[in-house]
Formats: C-alpha cells, structure tokens, sequence
C-alpha cells in the first residue's frame, strides 16, 4: 500500500513485545479509556487461557481452520510463535483504515515487521518489562506454561528486544498505569499532527493553506 498524508486517512497503531510484557493488560486498559480506537482482535491456534473470551481477546481456531484461511489469503499477516499460530484479518485492516478509523495491533515483533514493509506510515509502539528478571517473574506467575516453555520465550525475547530500534515508541511496563498512559499519550500525540488534520483546518479557516 503507498504511502499518504491524506487527513482522512485512517491511523494504524501497532503494539508489539515479549510475551509476558503485559500488552494485553496495557491494551485493555487504554480502550477503555480511549473510545476512538478499535481493537484488531487475532486469529490464534493456541489454547484459550483462563478469562479470555474468544472474539473479544482472539479469535480461536483450530490448526485446520487457520490453514484454510492462510490459502485463502485472509490474513495480513500470520506467523507462528511459540509453537502455535497467530494471524491478523486483512480485511478489517484494509477496510478500516479506507474508513478513516484508529486501528490497533497487538502481535508479536516478527508480525509488527512483516505489517511495517506494507503500511511503513504506521505507529509502531514496543512494551518492554523493566528487566529480563521481571519478565521471567512475570510469566512464572502467570502459571500457563512450562519451565521449558519459560525458557524458550524467554530466548525468544531477547531476539525481539534486538529489534527494538525499528519501532517508533518504547514503553517500559513497570507500572501498569504508566505504561497506559505513556502509549495515550503516544496516540493524542499523533491524532493532531498536523498533516493529519489539514482538512479540519482548511474547513475551520475558510481557505487552502
């Protein structure tokens, strides 16, 4: 997709991290609190977690299912991460960004790079936890996974904390309201650039400047 300017345009917030970073949490929160954003919910083969609820949290579908959908070029996007697969609907994101609406991603670092090289004009935000040893407490407490599984998205973090530099914000989550804040922020911040608000001007003025 070219790149634009156009005011109308929609904006696509993409927010990416390790696992365990708290992303869900930090999401969450800001949709309550930030009415114009709507939320991409994913398509995932892995297993529901407790008080996650399908088509709100992610869509849930089998590994049959998912394949289907990758064939049928549904996805924007798709990868597999910790052994199970995650996709985001190309769709809902091409649609609504024609329809001029905030969207915001949740996926992991190799989906946000896949996303970058089609909509570059992106925002693209990292939450990072405050420390290796915060993160690995973090998912221990969680209580889903193994040790070995611990151990291997711990290793995979590293790799996604390597990649940090091709994001446009970082975020460090250690305090859950500041985080939200901090990607608020973010989103006001770039709601009135300038370039994104030329026509409100124009109209405002009475005149092309």
């Amino acid at each position: 997709m070219k790149k634009t300017n156009n005011s109308d345009k929609g904006i696509l917030y993409v927010v990416s991290g390790p696992s365990g970073a708290g992303k869900s949490s930090i999401i969450s929160m800001l949709l309550e609190r930030c009415s114009s954003l709507e939320f991409s919910v994913s398509y995932t083969t892995r297993k529901r977690r407790e008080g996650e609820q399908n088509g709100k949290d992610y869509f849930f579908v089998t590994k049959e299912e998912f394949e289907d959908m990758r064939r049928r070029g549904e996805f924007l996007e798709w990868a597999e991460v910790h052994g199970n697969f995650y996709g985001t609907s190309k769709r809902f994101v091409n649609e609504g960004l024609k329809e001029g609406k905030q969207l915001l991603l949740d996926i992991d670092v190799q989906g946000a790079m896949n996303v970058k090289k089609l909509f570059p004009e992106g925002i693209y935000i990292f939450i990072t936890p405050p420390s290796l040893e915060a993160l690995k407490a973090r998912l221990i407490k969680r209580g889903t996974e193994s040790d070995a599984q611990i151990a291997r998205r711990l290793k995979d973090a590293k790799w996604e904390l390597s990649h940090i530099k091709e994001f446009d914000y970082i975020v460090m989550n250690e305090d859950l309201d500041t985080a939200v804040e901090d990607i608020y922020i973010i989103v006001r911040a770039e709601g009135l650039k300038v370039h994104r608000n030329m026509d409100k001007i124009r109209k405002a003025l009475g005149y092309d400047i």
